[in-house]
């Protein structure tokens, strides 16, 4: 019930060839994902969605090529603007990561600024708009923008829904501790597999 396809969203969390594809920025997390099948198991997640007729939302990290409006105010930030790889906005390293589809019915919301994939990215309106009550959370990383994901959307009051085999982050044991220590305690926390299990069943073509 908790993913009534009506009232539930999917969100994919920096997919993006530039996290997470080869020549990543972050080439520690990209072979982690690549590694653990995880982007296998979002590209499912977000096809399952779409047969059951809830929406998709992609969280894109990016920055203006003059760097302005972005955050400086930490470290994360700070390093980020030494990368070799830049998350400018209009280059490869934005595009959605090519093992996961994007549709025309899809959303795609890109920030500039800030950790949060719902925060200031107009997320909160679309979804209300939409009707949804349950956002199912994948990506990475487990280390931010995850855990910032997970928690803006209870405290706005959405049930969150953790696929832990569809999100990553690194170290992994650190990863796993962050969704059994913290996740699990304000999320459901689960698997692709039941997602998918519960999507599949309530999709129209298996009515």
């Amino acid at each position: 019930m908790l993913l009534d396809p009506a009232v539930t969203a999917l969100l994919t969390v920096e997919c993006q060839r530039g996290v997470v594809g080869p020549g990543s920025a972050l080439p520690e997390l990209a072979d982690a994902v690549r590694a653990s099948g995880t982007l296998d198991r979002i590209a499912a997640l977000v096809a399952a969605a779409r047969e059951a007729g809830s929406p998709v939302l992609h969280a894109i990290a990016e920055q203006r090529p003059d760097g302005r409006g972005g955050n400086r105010n930490a470290r994360l930030f700070r390093a980020a603007g030494r990368m070799r790889v830049q998350q400018t906005a209009g280059t490869g390293a934005t595009e959605i990561a090519p093992e996961i589809s994007v549709a025309d019915s899809d959303f795609v919301l890109r920030r500039l600024h800030g950790l949060s994939p719902l925060a200031g990215t107009g997320a909160d309106a679309l979804l209300r708009n939409l009707g949804i009550r349950t956002l199912v959370i994948t990506g990475v990383s487990a280390n931010v923008a995850v855990p910032n994901a997970v928690f803006d959307a209870v405290n706005l009051g959405y049930e969150a829904v953790v696929p832990a085999d569809a999100i990553a982050g690194v170290p992994d044991d650190y990863a796993r501790a962050v969704v059994r220590h913290t996740l699990a305690l304000v999320s459901t926390v689960t698997t692709a597999e039941e997602v998918l299990g519960a999507l599949r069943r309530a999709s129209p073509s298996h009515r």
